[in-house]
């Protein structure tokens, strides 16, 4: 599975339920990434995107511990066994955790690729991300050229799982 996530400089992830920053490159790479595929994620991230509606071209799947939760257009699951038998049905590379920080931490053991936008910027957050650097089973794989958006930069980078040599 994948996962892909923005990241200020001390892995900060959101702020009142809001992003950090909306930076245009890095949402045109998120749809790039996900169209097509299935995105995981939880019920306070569905409650940001527009009109609080699922992603279109997408399966979305939806983690809720709310038994009575439903949305229109997207499988809404209520445990992390559910979400897991759920995902069966689909190939592992065409699955996208997607957040909030709940969601990453609970499925960050069952992925093998991360899609980290970092930001060199350090923002007042309330949400953060694990810190893959400081985790020996990831290792950087790709990363892009520093880009900007104003004065803020930027760069994708690609983690994968350190495979264990048996």
């Amino acid at each position: 599975m994948n996962l892909i996530v923005a990241v200020d400089s001390h892995w900060g992830i959101g702020n009142k339920g809001e992003l950090l920053v909306r930076i245009p490159n890095d949402h045109k790479f998120f749809r790039e990434e996900t169209t097509g595929k299935v995105v995981v994620l939880g019920r306070k991230t569905l409650e940001t995107f527009p009109q609080g509606l699922p992603l279109k071209n997408r399966t979305n799947i939806i983690l809720s511990s709310n038994q009575d939760y439903r949305v229109k257009d997207a499988v809404v699951v209520h445990s992390l066994e559910e979400l897991l038998e759920e995902l069966k049905k689909y190939k592992s590379g065409d699955i996208y955790i997607v957040g909030g920080d709940s969601v990453y931490r609970q499925l960050l053991p069952y992925c093998d690729v991360a899609h980290v936008t970092k930001i060199d910027h350090r923002y007042e957050a309330d949400a953060f991300f694990p810190d893959l650097d400081g985790m020996e089973e990831w290792e950087i794989t790709a990363d892009s050229e520093e880009q900007t958006y104003f004065d803020i930069a930027y760069q994708f980078v690609k983690y994968e799982r350190v495979k264990k040599s048996e």
